[in-house]
C-alpha cells in the first residue's frame, strides 16, 4: 500500500470514529437475554423454513440411507419438536402433535413448520428474562424456561444441518449459503 492510500485509509478510520462517538447510545433492550435468544431462533428457523420451501416435493421422500429420516420426515420432526419445546417453555399444552407421522405432502409439512415457528415466536414474544429464569421440568431435568427455548434452537439447528446435506446431495444450494459472496478469483500468482 502506498503512502497516499495509507493516509486515506487512516482518514476514513478517524472519520468513522468521530462520527460514531457523536451517536447517542442505543437504548437498552428490556429483556436482552430473551431478545438474543429470539434473534438466534429467528435466524435458524428462517433457514429451516426456506430449506423446506426449496426442496422440490419429489425429493421429500429422499433418504441418503435407509436408516435415517426422509427430508419430509425431518421437516415434520422439526415442527413437532418446536411445538413440544415451546409449549413446555410457555407452560401451555402442546396444541399440535404427530406432524412427522401424519403429514406427507410438501404443502402440509411446510404449512405445519410455519405454524410451529409462529407458535415459538409467540412463546418468545410473551417471554421475559425474569419469566425465562423460572424453572420447569423437562424429561428428568429441571431447566429454566429460556434454556428450553435455547435447546429448541440448538435442536432446530442440528436438523438444519441434516437438511443442508440432503439439499446438497440433490444439487441445491442451501438458503444460508445463497447470499455468500463468491470467493476471489486467483490472479495466478
Amino acid at each position: 500500500m502506498n503512502k497516499r492510500s495509507c493516509v486515506l485509509v487512516l482518514g476514513f478510520m478517524t472519520l468513522a470514529l468521530v462520527l460514531s462517538a457523536q451517536q447517542p447510545p442505543a437504548a437498552p433492550v428490556a429483556n436482552p437475554i430473551t431478545a438474543s435468544e429470539k434473534g438466534l431462533y429467528s435466524f435458524i428457523s428462517g433457514g429451516v423454513v426456506r430449506a423446506a420451501e426449496k426442496m422440490p416435493e419429489s425429493n421429500y421422500d429422499f433418504k441418503p440411507t435407509p436408516e435415517v429420516r426422509s427430508f419430509g420426515q425431518l421437516v415434520g420432526h422439526v415442527a413437532d419438536a418446536n411445538y413440544s419445546f415451546c409449549s413446555q417453555a410457555s407452560g401451555v399444552d402442546n396444541p399440535v402433535k404427530g406432524i412427522e407421522k401424519s403429514k406427507t405432502t410438501k404443502a402440509d409439512l411446510v404449512s405445519a413448520l410455519k405454524g410451529a415457528v409462529a407458535f415459538c415466536n409467540q412463546a418468545f414474544d410473551s417471554m421475559t428474562d425474569s419469566k425465562g429464569s423460572e424453572m420447569t421440568k423437562f424429561a428428568r431435568f429441571d431447566l429454566a424456561r429460556l434454556s428450553l427455548l435455547s435447546l429448541n434452537t440448538a435442536h432446530t439447528d442440528e436438523h438444519y444441518g441434516n437438511m443442508v446435506t440432503y439439499l446438497r446431495m440433490k444439487g441445491i444450494v442451501p438458503p444460508t449459503s445463497e447470499s455468500q459472496p463468491a470467493p476471489p478469483k486467483s490472479s495466478g500468482q
